[in-house]
């Protein structure tokens, strides 16, 4: 998989997009290229988002309005999911015992 697409090449490999469609997800920001002197380049998180939105479109018919909080909400999850990835890391790289205690401090919360 490419790491930048053209607009031409996001528009071609997703297929079920029109540019003036691509341009108001752009204008709305749902989606960030970047900038080149020559035009956007999407990235490959932009082509995923695209598949995504195109998909959400389709399968319930969404209003840009609505297809933007899902899109929101869509990221403060994966943001989320990313510090508890770090937290989960940083818990393991301590010793046996602060480990237990946090467990048993979780057990104690539900």
């Amino acid at each position: 998989m490419k790491l930048l697409y053209t607009e031409e090449e996001i528009l071609s490999s997703v297929g079920r997009v029109s540019r003036q469609q691509l341009s108001v997800w752009v204008d709305a920001d749902l989606l960030r290229p970047v900038l080149h002197e020559d035009g956007p380049r999407f990235s490959r998180m932009d082509h995923a988002r695209l598949e995504l939105i195109c998909d959400l479109c389709e399968t319930f018919d969404l209003e840009e309005d609505a297809l933007s909080v899902v899109l929101s909400l869509l990221d403060q999850l994966h943001g989320v999911r990313a510090e508890f990835r770090a937290l989960a890391q940083a818990v393991a790289a301590e010793p046996e015992e602060v480990r237990e205690r946090i467990a048993a401090a979780l057990k104690q919360g539900d």
